[in-house]
């Protein structure tokens, strides 16, 4: 079996209180977010507010999950929108200026998306907040180092987040149809694309699946939980 951790080991430390996860539309950041959200909950130490402010698509959202995140003690924020114009969530820089709770800030698939966090880059750029980027390498658009240098630009220009100041996460996956052989092919092809560039902190996979990976991946393995799927789907 891989080598696995838990996301509480892969991000605790007392300093950080901020948690922003940015990607390609369709990456797993949502996912990931509300397994992060989860775990904070779970520490009990600190309140813990979510953010999601995707206003780029209308399905597989994560303030759907709002009754299953409050039920834990997690406070959900966001707005509204009329037709999906873009509207923006208020609370966001009380919330990363406040080292007594937890802030985790879901946002909105590539540059479209990461806008709406461009007035908040000097709270992002600091060392109370981790910025992740996540990438899938069956997207579309994170397929080639070529495509993932573009979008993670674009994102990176307008959210006015460091370069230096971003971790990458893989989250190598094909839906419900996803075998461990594809999160670990995967977790190849990624790692030769940027790799030499920037490090993958680790990769995440459905926690039914990770019994299954084999031993040597090229990082950590966290399991996560899937809450954004079809209703109709199952696994």
């Amino acid at each position: 079996m891989a080598a696995l951790s838990s996301i509480r080991d892969l991000l605790s430390s007392d300093s950080v209180t901020n948690f922003v996860f940015l990607g390609e539309a369709g990456c797993g950041k949502s996912e990931i977010a509300l397994n992060v959200a989860q775990m904070l909950a779970h520490e009990q130490s600190k309140p813990v507010h979510f953010f999601d402010l995707d206003m780029t698509k209308p399905l597989f959202r994560s303030r759907d999950q709002r009754e299953t995140l409050e039920s834990i003690g997690v406070e959900v924020h966001y707005e509204e929108q009329f037709m999906d114009a873009p509207t923006l969530t208020g609370g966001v820089r009380q919330r990363l200026n406040d080292p007594n709770c937890y802030t985790v800030l879901d946002v909105g698939g590539d540059y479209i998306g990461a806008r709406s966090i461009g007035g908040y880059a000097p709270l992002l750029n600091r060392d109370s907040t981790r910025v992740y980027y996540v990438i899938n390498p069956f997207r579309p658009w994170s397929a080639t180092l070529v495509h993932i240098d573009k979008v993670l630009g674009e994102t990176l220009g307008v959210s006015h987040v460091e370069l230096s100041r971003l971790r990458l996460i893989g989250n190598p996956n094909l839906g419900l149809e996803t075998t461990p052989d594809d999160v670990a092919e995967g977790a190849r092809q990624l790692v030769e694309l940027v790799g030499p560039y920037k490090p993958v902190d680790f990769l995440c996979a459905e926690t039914g699946l990770c019994s299954a990976l084999p031993e040597e991946l090229p990082c950590p393995v966290v399991p996560i939980q899937l809450y954004l799927t079809y209703p109709w789907a199952s696994r």
